[in-house]
């Protein structure tokens, strides 16, 4: 399974203001800062902040900062918001598949990926930022 760009995007963002230690980093900056289009950063912001995961001020003094809620978001239920309720495979699409009305391997797919999401289920947008990777985070920020 992989996942979206969008969804590692997500976590990333709120993996490092987790560590922002009341910097308000920009969108610009974080974009930058994890050599991604700043549309692509900005579009994933937006729902972050639909989402009330993160606080975005406009304008001087502004930023980006982690609310409450994103400290203690489920890494599963983010992935699960970002990646949607679809299968592992479309066994329904333009081309059905043939083996559809008998096969096993899509409730074996379906379990696998229930299995993923579980795994992330427990754990914390803070719990991703313990160390080591916090002072990792901390320090690519830094970076010039």
């Amino acid at each position: 399974m992989r996942l979206l760009r969008s969804t590692d995007l997500a976590l990333r963002v709120l993996m490092r203001l987790a560590v922002a230690d009341g910097a308000t980093p920009t969108t610009r900056e974080v974009a930058d800062g994890m050599e991604v289009p700043y549309t692509h950063a900005a579009k994933v912001v937006a729902e972050l902040q639909h989402l009330g995961l993160l606080a975005a001020r406009r304008g001087r003094g502004g930023g980006l900062t982690l609310t409450e809620k994103g400290r203690t978001a489920s890494v599963g239920a983010v992935v699960r918001t970002f990646e949607g309720e679809g299968d592992v495979v479309d066994c329904e699409g333009s081309t059905p598949c043939p083996l559809n009305s008998g096969c096993r391997l899509r409730g074996a797919l379906r379990r696998a990926q229930e299995a993923f999401y579980a795994s992330l289920d427990p754990l914390t947008v803070t719990d991703m930022v313990a160390s080591p990777t916090g002072p990792l985070l901390l320090d690519i920020s830094r970076a010039p």
